[in-house]
Parts: structure tokens; sequence; C-alpha cells
């Protein structure tokens, strides 16, 4: 069955996962509810992150050929393919105006990209190899560690026409995932070396709470008022409040690095780079099925079909 064929059996605003297959050039999409597997969409070679913007539209970031890929949701389709990037590691999209943020590591910098046309509207340099990223819930300001285990984090501010650099931080460990909370209020930051992560105030310099991790790099998605923490090294996703207490932790395969968390889903999926899974969670952060889908399953996020 090809990709259209494929579209068309999940026609009525089905809820799916796109799951980068980073070794076979293609994007798995998965429907969270069953475990089915309704479409492989073929990619250019090395797809590794993606991210959704309004559920509609989603961006791959293919990092070793500088290059992103398009996808658009309803169709399940990569729809165009951008280039002018050295090196792209994540995105963060901005959902009122069309705007993704995607970090261009080995240039140093965070570049604007408008969607669906591709078109680079500006960028902003950074002191460090920019990987994960963040945007606050109002859209003005974004937080991005310079590297994997990162020194320093860098604040952005993109409330009006070009990012500006407005700050670096020093967290206390090496930094690796950097989130914002749903209150725009609070950012997560994950560590790259160590079992901690620290919570800071939007404005500030410092943390307001370090808590205790499981093996690094942790990954973080916000279910509500719940935290989901993945610790692929040790094969967990530990549930937080978002006052930092420990609430729950479920087993997942080993590898399973990254986490998303769908509000129209209300699923949360992580895939295994090592294994080639990807197991569904509820927002209660209990695993509801695992499946294999790939060889190497890299990251993912929600989108809806049509």
């Amino acid at each position: 069955m090809d990709n259209a064929s494929e579209a068309r059996s999940t026609a009525g605003g089905t809820w799916l996962a796109l799951i980068t297959a980073d070794t076979e050039a293609h994007v798995v999409a998965l429907e969270p509810a069953t475990g089915r597997v309704v479409a492989r969409i073929r990619t250019i070679a090395g797809p590794r992150s993606v991210e959704s913007l309004r559920a509609t539209w989603a961006v791959v970031a293919h990092t070793a050929l500088g290059r992103l890929s398009l996808i658009h949701a309803p169709t399940l389709r990569v729809r165009r393919v951008v280039g002018g990037l050295r090196e792209p590691r994540y995105t963060a999209m901005r959902a009122d105006d069309d705007v993704a943020f995607v970090t261009d590591s080995a240039a140093q910098r965070v570049v604007a990209v408008e969607i669906p046309s591709g078109s680079l509207a500006s960028s902003v340099a950074v002191p460090g190899p920019a990987r994960h990223v963040s945007l606050s819930p109002d859209g003005d300001v974004l937080w991005t560690a310079l590297g994997s285990k990162a020194e320093r984090i860098a604040v952005v501010d993109v409330s009006a026409g070009a990012p500006r650099l407005v700050r670096t931080i020093a967290p206390p460990f090496l930094a690796h995932d950097v989130v914002f909370a749903p209150d725009g209020r609070h950012v997560w930051v994950t560590s790259g070396a160590g079992h901690r992560l620290a919570v800071y105030e939007r404005d500030g310099v410092r943390p307001v709470a370090v808590l205790g991790a499981l093996g690094a790099p942790q990954h973080i998605a916000f279910a509500g008022r719940r935290a989901l923490v993945a610790s692929g090294a040790d094969g967990v996703v530990r549930l937080h409040r978002l006052d930092g207490e420990l609430v729950d932790e479920a087993r997942v395969p080993v590898g399973s690095y990254n986490v998303s968390f769908g509000d129209g889903a209300g699923a949360a999926v992580t895939p295994s780079l090592t294994r080639g899974t990807v197991a569904v969670l509820d927002g209660a952060g209990r695993v509801r099925r695992t499946r294999r889908v790939a060889r190497a399953a890299h990251d993912a996020c929600i989108v809806v079909s049509a």
C-alpha cells in the first residue's frame, strides 16, 4: 500500500505518532491508540529529530545532510526539502505565525524557518553548538543548550522580528535537554552527564530546584500538570508533579531517550534508538503498548491525519 492509500485509511482526523527511522531514510506513522503502523514516509537519508506544528506539519532534521524535510500530516507526504543549514539538530515551533526555530549546531546559530514555504527568515548567532531547544508557550522566549553536555544555555528573545541573544546561563551540571513547563514560568533542564535535573524560573539565572534523576541524558515532555522524564540508559520514564515531586515510574525499552506528548492524542511516545521500538504511554505515565517499528527509532512527535 502506498502513502496516499495509507493516509486515506486514517480518514477522520486520526492522531498519529511520527517516528524517525534514521538508519532507513523514512518516518514511521503509527497510531498510538492501536499500535498500528499506517505509513512509512520516504525521506532523504538520516532523519533524526522531528517536531510538529499545530499537529499539521512536521519538521524533520537531517543533521548529516544539512537539510530539513517538511511533512504535511493530513497527507503523510514530504512537501518540501529545505537547504541552507549546516547541521540542523532540533526544532521548536511557534504556532501563531507558522515559524519554526531550528538549532544549526555546526554554524552555532538558531534559524527561523517559515512553514510551509521553508524560507529561512532570520537567524541569531549563539556562543556554542546549539542543540536541544524549547520555546515559551507565549512564543516570546527560546532556550537552547549549547551542546549535548553543555556548559552554557543560551536565552534568545524571539518576541518581535529577528531573534536576539539576551544572555547565557551556566547550569549546575552539563546540560542536555531544555523544556518549558506548561505554565510558561519555569524551564526544566536535564543533565548530559549526571543524575540530576534542574528547574529554573523563566527569567532566572540560577535554578529554583535541583532534582535527582536516573541515567543521563534525560529528556522531558509535559502531560498537563505532570512531567515525563525519560532515561534511555536505564529504560525508565519517571513521572513528576510540576513541583518536582516524583510520583511514579514505568519501564520502557533501553535506548528510549526522547519522549513526546500529544494533548489531542492523550498519549506520550518514546522511541528506542537501540531497539527500534516505540512505547506508548498514557497521560498518567503508564505503558499501554510497545511495538518495534524500525532498526533504530530516534525521535517522535504527535500529529493528526486527514
